[in-house]
């Protein structure tokens, strides 16, 4: 009962259209229903007592023409009452007083029943009937029949008066208006039930209209969600030619329109996305040969003439720079094909830090804080890939001693993907344990116009600056990386100076990602932070 309850609340929520269409309806009905009633009863009202009234003034008029008129002209008092009651017997169910004046001068009033007196009558009334008009054209007797209707303890009732024309009785009759009264408020009763009922009347066909009417736009907006969440596919079913049918067909032209477009960028892309895979394979080969050249010539340094020397030393840095570029397009590649794997091993993180700063010959630069025995199941080469540009970035930018602090974390629960911009951090809730390694460095910080687009690929924060030691896809790599263990990293500026990347990664990848064979190739190395940040400080 709850249920269906709460659904008739949700389908009618205060700012739902369907309520408000209810609500038009309700009123236009009610508005309708009311303005008939309240005609239909006045005609009728006024109809009833019309007719009420004037059969009892016309049968009044003729017994009073009738008995009172055959009277003498002053009458005796018992001749009046006798009179007064035969003309009540009158199937109008009236009483009436006669007034009349007797032989010895005396006034004299009779009633056909005690409870109605001439004091009963309004003396407006009294004095129109004693009024004795001139006669002439228009008016054609001095006495005329008078009604007026009043309210006696409550209850409506019609006096009528007239005098008898050559000097007889004057009469009055009080006739009861309840049978009317009681009729009235029947018929009022009759349509305040009709009204109701066409309210609720209406409200139904106002729902069954909103239904009819919502049905689609609720199908319109379903469809446009799913056409959202990137279901290109979505159409709506057109039936009929009215505008919800346009409206219909207009949808699934832009639905087609859009899947049609976004076909072809995908297809644009993944042709991208294949000449630079392919144009990364075709020079890793003469790359080889340039590189071994490049190592004798570097080799042979220091015997080479003087003149010679620094152009040999540009282009050994150069094809390195040019290697690095390759290696990291390559991986690169493998990402946005989502070919990517993790190969799992039990890693102490202490070790694979010192390990990787051990190997760049960074150890004089860099502050270690990380207790031994922290182990964690991860792919030991992409996260050496990670420290590698976190920290070769440090140094490069912010500068020695850069420093790295390794902690876990109980409870963690991580809701980050791979859309997650820098800065924000993971919602705090109940998980599994997670890895912390924070980079720190000395330098002036990352300007904050410059923090949202740290991991973008190719991210050039000054015109000025667009060309680098570094590939401009070192922070944009470490991050595919963090994301494929199922963590992410956060850029961020420390309150006492310099930036501070931070990675959190789950201590056991093995629950999101099993474990696969690497891809083939090697891996790329850091080149010198890749950095994103390079080019963004």
């Amino acid at each position: 009962m709850s249920g269906s309850l709460g659904g008739i609340t949700g389908s009618l929520r205060l700012t739902s259209l369907r309520l408000r269409l209810v609500v038009v309806f309700a009123l236009v009905a009610l508005t309708a229903a009311v303005a008939v009633s309240g005609i239909a009863y006045w005609i009728n009202r006024d109809a009833v007592l019309t007719r009420a009234q004037n059969a009892a003034l016309n049968d009044f008029r003729e017994s009073l023409g009738d008995n009172a008129g055959s009277l003498p002209r002053r009458p005796a008092c018992d001749a009046l009452r006798e009179t007064a009651g035969t003309m009540a017997n009158s199937t109008q169910r009236y009483e009436v007083v006669l007034i009349g004046e007797q032989a010895d001068g005396s006034r004299c009033e009779a009633a056909s029943d005690p409870g109605f007196t001439l004091e009963d009558v309004p003396g407006t009334l009294r004095s129109a009937v004693a009024e004795k008009r001139p006669l002439d054209a228009v008016n054609k007797a001095p006495y005329h029949l008078y009604w007026q209707r009043i309210t006696v303890d409550g209850e409506p009732y019609l006096v009528g008066g007239a005098t008898v024309i050559g000097g007889g009785p004057t009469g009055y009759m009080f006739k009861s208006l309840a049978p009317e009264r009681d009729d009235l408020s029947s018929l009022a009763w009759s349509l305040g039930i009709a009204t109701a009922l066409a309210l609720v009347g209406s409200a139904l066909l106002a729902q069954a209209a909103a239904t009819t009417v919502l049905r689609p736009v609720q199908r319109l907006g379903e469809a446009a969600r799913r056409l959202g969440e990137g279901r290109l596919e979505t159409r709506l079913r057109v039936s009929g030619k009215d505008e919800l049918a346009e409206l219909s067909r207009t949808f699934n032209r832009t639905a087609e329109a859009l899947e049609h477009r976004v076909a072809e960028l995908s297809a644009r892309e993944e042709s991208s996305r294949r000449f630079v895979a392919d144009m990364s394979h075709e020079l890793r080969t003469p790359l080889t040969a340039i590189t071994a050249v490049t190592e004798v010539l570097e080799d042979e340094i220091d015997s080479l003439d003087p003149m010679i020397a620094p152009a040999v030393t540009l282009v050994v840095s150069e094809t390195r720079r040019l290697n690095d570029l390759v290696e990291n397009l390559m991986e690169v590649t493998r990402f946005d094909a989502g070919t990517a794997r993790l190969v799992l091993d039990d890693v102490d993180v202490a070790d694979q830090v010192t390990a990787c700063i051990d190997a760049r010959a960074w150890l004089d630069a860099v502050e270690l804080d990380a207790d031994r025995g922290i182990t964690a199941r991860l792919d030991p080469r992409r996260l050496d890939v990670i420290l590698a540009n976190l920290i070769g970035n440090a140094l490069k930018h912010g500068g020695s001693p850069v420093r790295v602090s390794v902690h876990t974390r109980e409870g963690a629960a991580r809701n980050e993907g791979p859309d997650e911009g820098p800065g924000e951090g993971p919602d705090e809730g109940p998980g599994e344990d997670e890895l912390v390694i924070r980079v720190a460095d000395r330098g002036p910080g990352i300007p904050q116009e410059v923090l949202p687009h740290v991991f973008d690929r190719f991210y050039k924060a000054s015109a000025s600056r667009p060309r680098s030691e570094g590939s401009g896809l070192g922070l944009s790599i470490a991050m595919e990386n963090a994301h494929i263990h199922g963590g992410s990293i956060t850029a961020e500026n420390a309150p006492e100076g310099g930036a501070v990347f931070t990675l959190r990664l789950p201590r056991d990848a093995s629950r999101l990602a099993p474990e696969q064979d690497r891809d083939a190739g090697t891996a790329p190395g850091a080149d010198g932070g890749g950095a994103h940040r390079e080019d963004g400080r």
